[in-house]
């Protein structure tokens, strides 16, 4: 580590702090992470961890999760610009309308969305978990609106026949990959597996060997006996993929798989954050309430 790394760390422990980074932040911010995962790993921690401050390096629904299964600590965003693409496809208002109109349809709703949006949802989904909740409902022979990833949705409803509406959100980083950027990777790459993230679209999903959230991707890796992996998602993930598995070869399925706003978290960031506890996450107690609820069926489901 380095000193601002020595730092960080030293800090985190006499405030008793708990650092948590996403996969698809850079490399240096994993290395000080007490924890790094997915959305629904890092979810799960932020309910057992019994540090006074949460330290979230990741993007700001990550953090607001955070604040809402930990309503009683203080939960510092490193970066209070990093926010995510997805989510700002699908606001507070945009559902209540759409509810008023929609009274008896069952809201299925991504974890990369906002607070306000999981209060008015029936359940909240992770790409781990998605396809085992949504089968949940479907079975239920219900109407169903998935928020806000058509993509994610979309494999779904083409891989189990379901027919749920589909809200017209996505990743930026996912959504605009091509089938001759797969192609080029594959014939660059002949002996790679090619794994995939299912917020990509359909067609791109078809061409994989596996399918899978980004710990899933990671754990698929670690499993399988092949030495070689096209990976078609951020970036980011490769550093734990690696550092699992430092004799196998990963490749980025395009060359600026990188998610922006993830990449914009410093350490510069991380320590002025903690060192003056700033960029917290704010939530009035009846949003937290409300979304508590979705994000805790989802933990009872998955």
């Amino acid at each position: 580590m380095n000193i601002l790394q020595e730092k960080i760390k030293k800090l985190a422990k006499e405030k008793n702090a708990i650092i948590l980074a996403h996969y698809y932040t850079n490399k240096e911010i994993q290395e000080i992470a007490d924890f790094v995962g997915d959305s629904l790993g890092l979810s799960k921690i932020a309910c057992k961890t019994n540090a006074d401050i949460i330290l979230f390096c990741g993007v700001d629904f990550m953090g607001e999760t955070a604040k809402i299964l930990s309503p009683n600590k203080k939960v510092l965003m490193a970066n209070n610009i990093a926010s995510c693409f997805m989510a700002k496809y699908i606001s507070e208002r945009d559902l209540i309308n759409y509810k008023k109109l929609n009274p008896d349809t069952i809201i299925i709703s991504y974890v990369n969305t906002y607070a306000s949006v999981k209060a008015l949802s029936d359940v909240c989904v992770t790409s781990t978990n998605a396809l085992k909740i949504i089968k949940h409902y479907a079975d239920l022979n219900k109407k169903i609106l998935y928020i806000p990833d058509k993509n994610l949705g979309n494999y779904a409803n083409k891989t189990y026949g379901y027919n749920m509406e589909l809200w017209n959100g996505f990743c930026p980083i996912h959504n605009y990959v091509s089938l001759n950027q797969v192609a080029k990777a594959k014939k660059e790459h002949p002996n790679a597996k090619f794994i995939v993230h299912p917020e990509c679209p359909y067609e791109i999903i078809k061409e994989a060997d596996f399918v899978g959230s980004t710990k899933q991707m990671l754990d698929y890796t670690i499993q399988d006996n092949a030495s070689e992996f096209i990976v078609g998602t951020e970036s980011g993930v490769i550093y734990a993929m690696e550092k699992a598995s430092p004799n196998k070869k990963f490749y980025p399925l395009v060359s600026n798989f990188r998610c922006i706003n993830m990449k914009s978290i410093t350490l510069e960031d991380a320590y002025d954050s903690l060192k003056n506890e700033k960029n917290e996450v704010i939530l009035s107690e009846d949003i937290i309430k409300k979304a508590k609820t979705s994000l805790d069926r989802m933990l009872e489901l998955s």
